[in-house]
């Protein structure tokens, strides 16, 4: 199979899409949900199996009688992406084939958090990657803990980043292969919209409470980024205490009332260093029947959900997903984050008010996203084309 040529290729791409949303589906509920003619779906299938790009395999058996069944999924050859993410206390990189199907992961803590000595360390990791499949991984995906804007790591509080350029040095690292930046939370939201607790969603809210508040609104599987791709900074609405300056430069941010620093004001002590690990173990505190832990949490859980509803008047979404400490909220403080969050909410949303969810990928969500976002650039006629020329 050449290259791609305009119904024959668009077909293509809608197909390889379908089965990379929904591995092992049957050619018959391809063709049904692309409204595409069995002849059709079959020729394209076919054509998409011998260039390596999709598999065939049998169905589970269902006892019923008739002609057994066949499913298309990744093909043992067809194309990987690179899914890396820079954590405030390390990093992550994954090898993901197509349908979100992990090949493997390695982790790694940073031992300096200095911007060269962290982007030096998972650029030799990238470079490792690519020597192990040269052709057969064909884009990659970067999570970043942290503001990012037009492609530069603008600014994270925990690691004293501001500014960074990464694509001089992790473009070289990828030997020209699409590259694509964003952060965690953005990219976690993607991830459960697409393959966690939200795809029956339309519009999803997703947040993540780490060190701060960060999310994104995706619209029908497509995340609103902004016009610079900095938009979901929701953890800097002045929601909060306006005599409180928040580390991003502002007053009166609501991330102030929610993450690991107001969790030690409600346990009467200092704002710790990494407010992350603070409420972390705070919660682990909790968990162990720690009552002082479990009241700080509670007080907390009430500014959280009444920042959700505010976030749902002004968004109109149909489902909010929570992870990081907010999942945790929303386990140990159940009532306090619903009760607030319900009397948030304009009048007309409380007869069905939008559900709050756990996220169902938790910390792996940014990772899972990163990868969905890297096969967005390889599920095109252009990612197409450059497949069927490597393997010429």
């Amino acid at each position: 199979m050449g290259g791609s040529d305009g119904r024959s290729g668009s077909a293509a791409v809608d197909v390889l899409r379908r089965v990379h949303a929904s591995p092992s589906i049957t050619r018959a509920e391809v063709a049904r949900d692309l409204a595409l003619g069995s002849g059709t779906a079959t020729e394209v299938a076919a054509r998409l199996i011998q260039s390596h790009l999709l598999d065939e395999s049998p169905a589970p058996p269902t006892g019923s009688r008739g002609r057994p069944t066949t499913c298309l999924g990744p093909h043992p050859s067809g194309p990987l992406v690179l899914a890396a993410e820079i954590e405030h206390d390390g990093w992550a990189l994954s090898v993901v084939e197509l349908g979100g199907g992990v090949v493997r992961t390695q982790r790694g803590s940073h031992r300096s958090h200095r911007p060269d000595a962290v982007l030096r360390t998972l650029t030799t990791k990238i470079r490792e990657a690519m020597s192990r499949e040269p052709h057969r991984l064909r884009a990659v995906g970067i999570s970043f803990a942290g503001a990012v804007q037009d492609d530069r790591f603008a600014q994270v509080h925990n690691l004293g980043w501001r500014d960074v350029d990464v694509r001089p040095l992790l473009g070289e690292a990828t030997e020209g292969l699409p590259l694509v930046l964003g952060n965690d939370a953005t990219l976690g939201g993607l991830a459960e919209a697409r393959r966690g607790a939200a795809t029956d969603s339309a519009t999803l809210l997703h947040l993540r409470v780490q060190a701060g508040i960060g999310g994104v609104v995706v619209d029908r599987g497509q995340p609103f980024l902004g016009s610079s791709g900095a938009a979901g900074e929701f953890g800097h609405l002045g929601l909060g205490d306006p005599a409180r300056r928040c580390p991003c430069g502002a007053r009166g941010c609501w991330s102030n009332e929610v993450d690991g620093g107001a969790l030690a004001r409600a346990l009467g002590r200092r704002t710790p260093p990494d407010t992350f690990a603070f409420g972390a173990a705070v919660v682990a505190s909790a968990r162990d029947g720690d009552g002082d832990a479990l009241r700080a949490i509670q007080h907390v859980a009430s500014a959280f959900g009444a920042g959700i509803g505010g976030l749902v008047n002004a968004l109109d979404p149909d489902v909010i997903t929570v992870a990081g400490l907010g999942a945790d909220f929303l386990e140990l403080a159940n009532r306090q984050v619903r009760s607030a969050y319900l009397s948030g909410l304009m009048t007309f949303h409380r007869a069905d008010p939008p559900p709050i969810r756990r996220a169902r990928f938790g910390a792996d969500g940014p990772l899972v996203g990163a990868a969905e976002a890297a096969f967005d650039q390889v599920l095109t006629e252009s990612g197409l084309d450059a497949w069927y020329a490597v393997r010429r």
